[in-house]
């Protein structure tokens, strides 16, 4: 009965987001709520959501601090050399932009940290995505992509569970498992030029240089026509044109069809040259902080969320002295703190939920006991496909300390090695990453004004897709 009503409430809770019943926040609290009712433990949810709260506490800090430090590190221009790198290759073509964002979230997911990641990211691209009405869910979806085949790296999080949990050196999962790792990630760099050939064929080419001017021209244009300037009749004002005869574009036939500019278009603020909040004199000085804070949190040297906390007091401190620039640069980023850490902590109601009630175990269990007996020669393959569903459903912690023990269990006794079960079981993290259980995929769909469930219906499948090319190579070569 607890593994139906957890599937039926992961069910419910996915479908209810991806049809806009209900938000996110609201969701992960109340759908919990109410099933843990029907289970008949409902005076115990109190103790279930203190308990979630209690876990996630420490990931919720880190990200309120983490936006604002990487928030501060933007504001002063840490970043900007990065943009106009990325800039200078992509040149407004929505090809290179989209393969662009997932060579930028590959290269930055070295940080190990999936919020860092999205951060950067979403901050770089995002200006070029608003201002060509490229579609923001490939935006999203390559990134979160991307940052999930990376995420496997030793000091991300997953191999080091696997390796904690089944006792085995985590060099010796993650280096054999390279080339199958390297596939994917090639896979999501051919996935995003795919996506961005679409994205071409919809919007044509043009160069950087043409955006601008054109934008120039059109407010030029609305000028004339509020002045009452001989203009009258003239098209409404737009933001650049589709030219249908560059780059493969749809119809063929030439004619330019004008783009309606969005009120709520952002524009370039982010690439603003001349922004009130730029400190060029340190810029050397947080280069060599945010290095220091990486290698720290790399070297674990402290907890992550005391890193953050100090390198957000020490950031604001030395660019911004004067406590109401201090105050100014914390209210630009409260939005984005806020979203990210109610949805964190919206969600310790559900993991709360799932894991007090026993939904987790059970559902596990059941998994574990539906492999018929022929299979066990091949319990490296059958890891690596639960890893896909399991790390999606719960959280890294549930399934490497609750469910991979049993499977590696069962590989002992048909002769499947520790390693193998442990190097298969990082295969379905391309996926884990877009998981509702992740807080930092809330940093990426809030940056990106995104929605969750329009996230979610466009990134799983391609995901999905990722992480069974990484199994696939893995049993190809040997590996797994």
């Amino acid at each position: 009965m607890l593994t139906i009503l957890g599937f039926v409430m992961i069910a419910t809770f996915l479908v209810l987001i991806m049809m806009k019943k209900m938000s996110p926040i609201a969701a992960l609290v109340l759908i919990p709520a109410l099933f843990c009712v029907f289970v008949g433990k409902g005076a115990h949810l109190g103790d279930y959501v203190l308990d979630g709260v209690g876990n996630l506490a420490p990931t919720a800090a880190m990200l309120m601090f983490a936006i604002v430090y990487f928030g501060v590190m933007i504001d002063v221009g840490l970043f900007d050399p990065i943009v106009r790198g990325i800039l200078r290759f992509c040149k407004a073509d929505p090809m290179r932009i989209v393969v662009g964002t997932a060579v930028l979230a590959a290269i930055v997911s070295l940080d190990g940290d999936g919020s860092t990641t999205f951060m950067i990211t979403v901050s770089a691209m995002y200006p070029l995505y608003k201002r060509l009405k490229m579609s923001l869910v490939v935006m999203t979806g390559v990134a979160a992509t991307a940052n999930g085949v990376m995420n496997t790296l030793p000091w991300g999080g997953p191999t080091a569970r696997a390796a904690t949990a089944l006792k085995v050196d985590a060099a010796d999962i993650f280096v054999p498992m390279i080339p199958a790792l390297a596939c994917g990630l090639l896979a999501v760099f051919i996935l995003s030029y795919v996506l961005g050939l679409r994205e071409r064929r919809r919007l044509g080419v043009l160069s950087l240089d043409e955006v601008l001017t054109k934008e120039t021209e059109a407010a030029d244009e609305t000028v004339l026509v509020g002045a009452g300037g001989g203009t009258q009749g003239r098209a409404p004002r737009t933001s650049l044109t589709k030219n249908t005869t560059s780059g493969g574009a749809g119809s063929g036939t030439g004619a330019e069809e004008p783009v309606e500019e969005s009120d709520d278009d952002d524009g370039f603020q982010g690439l603003d040259p001349n922004r009130p909040t730029l400190r060029p004199k340190l810029y050397w000085f947080n280069a060599t902080l945010t290095v220091l804070l990486l290698t720290a949190m790399i070297m674990e040297w402290l907890p992550i969320p005391v890193l953050f906390l100090l390198g957000a007091a020490l950031a604001l401190t030395v660019n911004f002295p004067h406590m109401p620039d201090q105050k100014a640069r914390i209210g630009a980023h409260a939005e984005n703190v806020l979203n990210v850490t109610g949805m964190v902590f919206a969600a310790a109601v559900f993991t709360g939920v799932l894991t007090g009630t026993g939904m987790v175990d059970s559902m596990a269990d059941w998994l574990v006991s539906t492999v018929p007996d022929g299979m066990g020669g091949q319990m490296g393959l059958v890891t690596g496909l639960l890893s896909i569903p399991l790390t999606y459903f719960m959280s890294n912690d549930g399934f490497y300390f609750g469910v991979l023990p049993v499977l590696a269990e069962a590989g002992q006794a048909h002769g499947v090695s520790n390693l193998e079960i442990a190097r298969a079981s990082i295969a379905g993290q391309a996926l884990h990453m877009s998981s509702p259980l992740v807080p930092a995929v809330y940093v990426l769909v809030g940056m990106a004004k995104v929605e969750f469930g329009d996230h979610t219906r466009f990134t799983v499948k391609w995901a999905v897709l990722t992480s069974l090319v990484v199994l696939g190579a893995g049993i190809l070569f040997g590996i797994i």
